[in-house]
């Protein structure tokens, strides 16, 4: 039985179903759409697809796009040149190109601009970027992966998300389910948690205590 793939833990048949899509897709180059509530684990399935990719030996670069400023989100994703504006004092390269021959994850997609929206499809389209300040195209090697808590079919269907770059994105789709919905899988983590807690403090705790392990299991 596996209860791991990576960093990810889980023996839930519905985990089972996620371990599958992570080796079938890891091997070819599509973009890849991750959905799950906060916490599910969506980075972490992200890097299973990358270590498991012929693009392993690059950079896996990830983006919190919720994060980022929409004032400096492009300048960030794309880059910019030196003096393109107030306080750009050199070029800088943008997470698209320095994910380059690698995989680019694009965590909290659903929360980009219109603008960052037409943007990205133009990179999946024509794959290639123009820094800020600089209309002359670059091209980029880049696999995207992408990660929404959101419903980003919703989010189309209310105008919110356009339908082309939808398509684009969720080549392929997997859907983490939340521990509310693998209760089974509470006591892996448990134990998990214990064995991350003597690694940092250098303990040896080797078992849970039992009216703690009763506890867990009647949360199932």
């Amino acid at each position: 039985e596996r209860y791991r793939l990576g960093s990810i833990i889980g023996n839930a048949p519905s985990m089972q179903e996620v371990y599958t899509l992570v080796e079938r897709v890891a091997p070819t180059d599509v973009p890849v759409l991750i959905t799950g509530e906060s916490g599910t684990g969506k980075e972490l399935v992200a890097r299973a697809i990358h270590e498991r990719s012929a693009r392993s030996a690059g950079p896996f670069v990830a983006v919190n796009c919720a994060a980022i400023p929409g004032s400096l989100f492009e300048s960030e994703l794309f880059g910019h040149e030196k003096g393109a504006f107030t306080g750009a004092t050199h070029t800088k390269e943008g997470k698209i190109q320095l994910a380059g021959n690698g995989t680019l994850f694009l965590d909290e997609v659903g929360e980009i601009s219109p603008k960052m929206q037409v943007d990205l499809l133009r990179v999946l389209e024509e794959k290639t970027v123009e820094r800020v300040g600089d209309h002359r195209p670059v091209e980029v090697d880049v696999r995207i992966i992408s990660a929404t808590n959101r419903d980003l079919s919703a989010a189309v269907d209310a105008g919110r998300f356009r339908l082309d770059l939808y398509y684009r994105l969720a080549v392929i789709k997997i859907a983490i389910p939340s521990l509310n919905e693998r209760p089974d899988d509470i006591l892996p983590f448990a134990r998990h948690f214990l064995n991350e807690f003597n690694r940092k403090h250098g303990k040896n705790f080797q078992a849970l205590a039992p009216d703690l392990q009763a506890f867990l299991q009647r949360r199932q």
